[in-house]
């Protein structure tokens, strides 16, 4: 079977989306399957030093990648117009997926399964166009949103099928009239090999942020909590990677003059594992706004890392919804700053509290979260589970 892959990002740019196709690549046979992937050519983030995976990778596009907002049409144009010629040109697939960077890539599937009689997947990975509508970069009646709305929903309503990262996501789907038979439930994964349980630090008790800090993230909360604590020795704040929020955060922590918060660039993937072990837990952050439309992808490094996770979002979430499954962390909700300096006080004077949160976490981990699995739950939803490569691990 011929299968095409598309997205902006691919290996070895370890952008979120990126990195979990690249799983996904790398666990499908080259010896039974012929894997072609348009990709962009320009990185998000640091790179993945891992081998290459199997098949054939199309680098398209002539624009860099660019997070300032002209700059990231401009790129995202670039790449749709470029991977659209290369995808007509390519051989013709068996199996066209499609992710969501950029926004709409989805009608290029659509495309080539009308053109080309493919079978046509999409992987949301956020849904648009609400998740712009919920950040108020669009306005919900605009033209421009209504646009972006029709458009996605075609190529949703002519799609084989939908991957959805959670239940809030696929209920979202739902609610813009898209058949709920056709939609699969796959949450994400991290890497239990390269991610592993490492002992916790000794001294301050660490709350450790890993990855984008974006739009969709909820930062007021931890901004008081941390000009609260600003003078308790006991705490301290870690903050690895990047992001607009970031920015406004490390900023209000140097107008506040907060000591104990440490702003670090991104952790490569080969770092990764070394990075999130220097916190007792692992903050994820979500504006209620946005539940379904974006789905936290920290929670399962975080739960790799044998950390629990403290999540300030609403209740319906994905990341709520694995907390109450699997008693892996806490939830507050968005601005309960009273409730979040109280627990961390708490988990700083009972840190076997901590402990054995983390240790359940990596338990829940290796059962449903650990890259193998996840990787053939999305295998298996294309119809490629049978091609794991020999040496993938299986559930």
């Amino acid at each position: 079977m011929r299968v095409l892959l598309i997205n902006q990002f691919f290996w070895p740019d370890t952008a979120a989306t990126g990195q979990l196709l690249t799983d996904v690549a790398r666990d499908i046979d080259p010896n039974l399957h012929h894997v072609t992937v348009l990709c962009g050519n320009s990185p998000y983030g640091t790179l993945d030093a891992g081998a290459q995976p199997p098949g054939k990778i199309v680098r398209c596009g002539g624009a860099a990648f660019n997070r300032g907002r002209v700059g990231r049409i401009v790129s995202y144009a670039s790449f749709l117009a470029s991977a659209a010629i290369r995808g007509v040109s390519e051989p013709r697939p068996d199996l066209v997926l499609t992710l969501t960077t950029p926004p709409l890539i989805s009608i290029l599937g659509t495309f080539l399964k009308i053109l080309r009689g493919s079978r046509h997947l999409i992987w949301e990975m956020d849904i648009y166009p609400d998740v712009a509508v919920d950040l108020d970069i669009l306005n919900r009646g605009s033209i421009v949103t209504r646009l972006v709305g029709l458009l996605a929903d075609l190529s949703r309503n002519k799609a084989d099928g939908i991957i959805a990262l959670g239940e809030d996501m696929k209920a979202r789907l739902v609610k813009r009239g898209i058949s709920e038979h056709k939609i699969f439930v796959a949450e994400n994964w991290a890497d239990g090999d390269e991610i592993v349980p490492m002992p916790f630090p000794d001294g301050p008790f660490v709350v450790h942020y890993s990855g984008t800090l974006g739009l969709a993230h909820e930062v007021d909360t931890i901004a008081e909590t941390m000009r609260q604590l600003r003078d308790d020795g006991r705490f301290r704040f870690l903050f690895v990677g990047g992001g607009a929020r970031r920015k406004q955060l490390q900023e209000f922590c140097n107008q506040q003059n907060i000591t104990n918060a440490e702003f670090r660039p991104y952790a490569g993937r080969s770092e990764l594992c070394q990075s999130l072990s220097e916190g007792h837990v692992g903050l994820v952050t979500q504006f209620p706004a946005t539940i379904g439309s974006i789905v936290p992808s920290k929670t399962y490094g975080i739960m790799a890392a044998g950390r629990p996770m403290l999540y300030v979002g609403p209740e319906k979430s994905t990341p709520s919804l694995v907390l109450q499954r699997h008693s892996c962390g806490w939830r507050l909700e968005p601005g309960d700053v009273s409730g979040m300096i109280c627990l961390l006080k708490t988990l700083e004077r009972d840190r076997s509290l901590v402990y054995a949160a983390g240790a359940r976490a990596r338990r829940m981990f290796e059962a449903y979260y650990d890259r193998p699995i996840g990787a053939n739950r999305v295998l298996s939803i294309l119809g490629l589970a049978e091609c794991l490569r020999p040496n993938a691990s299986l559930v």
